[in-house]
């Protein structure tokens, strides 16, 4: 799956190095249908983990969301109940502490959950991450490779000839050593 990442993250790096310049700018033009098309392949090429991981990521924020929801209902059927029974200053204080409880063990297991899909979803990242340093590494050994491709090249002895006809001679005669 990385590798189709990689695959789709070269060719549209060839469409952008293929790309019209725009004169007197540092744009380009793209054929907008070629990138979407690469996006909408990049996107289908997600692991299913960095899918996963968002996934419980959501499902952690509506487990807090519920639990605090619950925990605030919780918290208005006890200052109900305590309002009506506030000559029992003894019933009125259990059912402040049983709300704070429940209060506190909500925010705790929202946090572990939390928690856990933080973990899991650092672990995808970190994964993620290493496949992109190894894909930036060899992409930048190719870059080094060329570079000293080009400083070996011969000078072309002919002084009219095109930039275009320069480079197809150096391609087709082997680099010195």
């Amino acid at each position: 799956m990385a590798t189709d990442i990689l695959f789709l993250v070269e060719r549209l790096e060839s469409l952008v190095a293929a790309a019209k310049k725009v004169p007197l700018t540092n744009n380009v033009v793209l054929d907008q249908a070629a990138v979407l098309e690469l996006v909408d392949q990049l996107r289908v090429s997600v692991p299913d983990e960095v899918r996963q991981a968002k996934r419980i990521t959501e499902e952690a924020g509506r487990l807090t969301e519920r639990a605090h929801e619950e925990a605030d209902q919780i918290a208005a059927r006890a200052q109900e109940q305590a309002a009506q029974m506030l000559e029992e200053r003894e019933l009125v204080k259990l059912a402040q502490q049983r709300a704070a409880e429940i209060i506190d063990q909500a925010s705790r297991e929202s946090a572990e959950v939390r928690r856990g899909a933080d973990e899991y979803a650092a672990g995808v990242l970190i994964r993620l991450e290493g496949e992109c340093i190894k894909a930036l590494t060899s992409i930048k050994r190719g870059i080094d490779m060329l570079d000293e491709r080009h400083r070996g090249a011969p000078v072309p002895a002919d002084e009219g000839s095109s930039p275009q006809s320069v480079a197809v001679e150096q391609a087709r005669t082997p680099a010195r050593q």
